[in-house]
């Protein structure tokens, strides 16, 4: 989905949901009766005293803990306004869950989500490792882990924040596309995913840009259809260590 203009309203049952700002939004929700919502306890913004707040624990959070993680879930019950920001530059994403669908989103974008959505989370399997003397190192370019997000019986609704702007493509069977790691936002589960390593030859020595370099690689995600995708783009810059690659992942 694309971000939410400005000012746009969601209905979500009884209960309603308004963006508001177009640099660093914020996501107003308006919870009626016993509505609920669940939370990363650093994106509260403010509340009406009657929502009550209280935590909420993690499932495996000792293994979220192992990938240095935040581990404080917080939900809020209604009724009452209470209000969300990331506190950084983007798009609140908002993404509608119908019952039965479910979304893989990557680390550190979740902003809060309805109590109808289910949380779990799964291990990507996109790795590689490098080596340089007698050192061996792991990089995960996409994260170790990935957050499973889904609607049971009842509809629901994800927010989620992306950098810069979003843009979505929709794959068909067996169809590719080939993404830096960090662009990615969220997918489909039909959607595979499998790390593609490109070597890029050094230009000669007598060319312009000469001076003896080194070759270059591109680290590529390969998402494979059908599905949807969501790509934010202004992903954060990784480096791309020239060490030699001594074993990558099969996918995920």
């Amino acid at each position: 989905m694309p971000g939410a203009r400005d000012m746009a309203e969601i209905q979500i049952g009884a209960s309603a949901c308004q963006i508001s700002g177009k640099v660093v939004p914020v996501a107003d929700f308006r919870l009626a009766g016993r509505d609920s919502v669940y939370f990363s306890h650093h994106v509260l913004l403010w509340k009406d005293l009657p929502v009550q707040v209280r935590a909420q624990s993690l499932k495996g959070a000792w293994k979220r803990l192992f990938a240095g993680l935040p581990l404080v879930m917080a939900e809020a019950e209604g009724p009452g306004h209470i209000a969300f920001s990331k506190d950084a530059p983007g798009e609140m994403i908002a993404v509608p869950l119908n019952a039965g669908q479910a979304v893989d989103v990557r680390e550190h974008v979740f902003v809060v989500a309805t109590g109808s959505v289910a949380y779990d989370w799964f291990q990507t399997g996109i790795w590689f490792k490098t080596r340089s003397g007698d050192e061996t190192e792991t990089h995960f370019p996409v994260g170790p882990f990935m957050d499973r997000f889904s609607a049971g019986d009842k509809p629901g609704l994800l927010l989620l924040h992306g950098a810069g702007n979003l843009f979505v493509r929709t794959l068909g069977a067996g169809e590719t596309i080939l993404l830096k790691p960090n662009a990615l936002l969220y997918k489909t589960p039909t959607v595979s995913m499998q790390l593609v390593i490109e070597q890029v030859k050094a230009p000669s020595s007598g060319s312009l840009f000469g001076w003896g370099a080194p070759s270059a690689r591109y680290f590529w995600l390969r998402l494979r259809g059908p599905g949807r995708v969501a790509i934010q783009s202004a992903d954060k810059h990784h480096h791309e260590s020239l060490d030699r690659v001594v074993a990558v992942s099969h996918g995920g």
